[in-house]
């Protein structure tokens, strides 16, 4: 019998498909038992004799993969391939797939959410309030703002539509890639990140983490942002230098920050500290309808893969080269 390890957890809570998915092919499966993000030395001591992984965004190193001596088949269930040593599991012949599509529309959905809290400061009044303090903010709305998007793909492609329903921002557009396709739907300006950092009211980062975005925006280019910037991270932790962010804030700068997404989670850094930073912990793909669709389409493909059947969501070669540059 074909052992599993799901190591992403919630899972199967909000719907319990995926699991029925594995019982009825008497698929011997086993949830991650510590119900926290493994670490590398607990994901190493749980993957041993096991022929696939269904996987968060614990580390998925050399070395796990290591003591890993049946392991043939990884099933992302998300998009990011960070946590996940590519190269390695090449060299072990072992298949990886991921789900690319399945969260963009609630991580899209969570940043206008974090757009409209920063613009209108509702987490400052929610803080006030609480303390028993009453004080009228005043804000500015969406429409009425200069907006730079970085990262124009899945996710940032859902953010720029949507904001549609709120008017007409002047929009400010950065992707490596441009897709001049947009410009048929919306007014907008494909520009460097430069000089979205030095102009607009409000930047949404949406990007991979890799070489070329490892600390993309530490104290240089935060200087570079109006000192009453919004900046609002759900893409992946270690685009944003954490530290540099936090003297930064410290020192006066930015009205507000959202961020959803840390280099190391839980997170329990000096960010905290500051009142008009705005926390939520990795919730970006987080709605019922979503998450269940990532779970479902990721035992789906482990499920293929251990019939013998050609894998629909297997993570494409450009990725591997990418992830090669570091």
């Amino acid at each position: 019998m074909a052992k599993i390890l799901i190591s992403t957890v919630p899972f199967g809570e909000k719907n319990r498909f995926p699991l029925e998915l594995l019982k009825d092919k008497s698929i011997d499966y086993t949830i991650n038992p510590l119900n926290k993000k493994f670490t590398e030395e607990e994901l190493a001591k749980y993957i041993v004799d096991v022929d696939a992984l269904i996987a968060g965004t614990e580390p998925i190193t050399d070395y796990v993969l290591s003591k890993a001596n049946k392991l043939k088949h990884i099933s992302r269930v998300g998009i990011g391939l960070d946590s996940v040593d590519l190269a390695a599991a090449k060299n072990r012949n072992i298949e990886v797939s991921y789900t690319p599509d399945a969260p963009a529309p609630a991580v899209a959905e969570l940043t206008l959410g974090l757009m409209l809290s920063l613009l209108r400061s509702v987490h400052i009044s929610n803080l006030n309030m609480h303390n028993g303090k009453w004080d009228r903010i005043f804000g500015r709305r969406l429409s009425e703002i200069k907006l730079g998007i970085i990262g124009v793909g899945r996710i940032g492609l859902r953010v720029l539509r949507r904001t549609r329903a709120f008017g007409t921002p002047e929009i400010l557009l950065n992707d490596i890639a441009p897709n001049h396709e947009i410009d048929r739907e919306m007014k907008v300006k494909w520009t460097t990140k430069e000089d979205i950092f030095r102009n607009a009211d409000l930047i949404s980062l949406h990007l991979p983490l890799t070489h070329l975005t490892k600390n993309l925006i530490s104290k240089r280019e935060l200087l570079m942002m109006k000192k009453d910037a919004l900046l609002i991270n759900t893409s992946r932790g270690g685009i944003i230098n954490e530290n540099d962010l936090y003297n930064t804030m410290m020192d006066g700068y930015l009205n507000g920050v959202a961020i959803d997404v840390f280099e190391k989670e839980p997170y329990k850094g000096p960010l905290i500290e500051i009142d008009r930073c705005l926390l939520t912990s990795h919730m970006g793909s987080m709605s019922e309808d979503c998450r269940t669709r990532m779970e479902i389409e990721a035992t789906e493909e482990t499920v293929r893969y251990l019939s013998g059947l050609k894998l629909l969501n297997k993570v494409p070669l450009t990725e591997f080269k990418m992830q090669a540059l570091k």
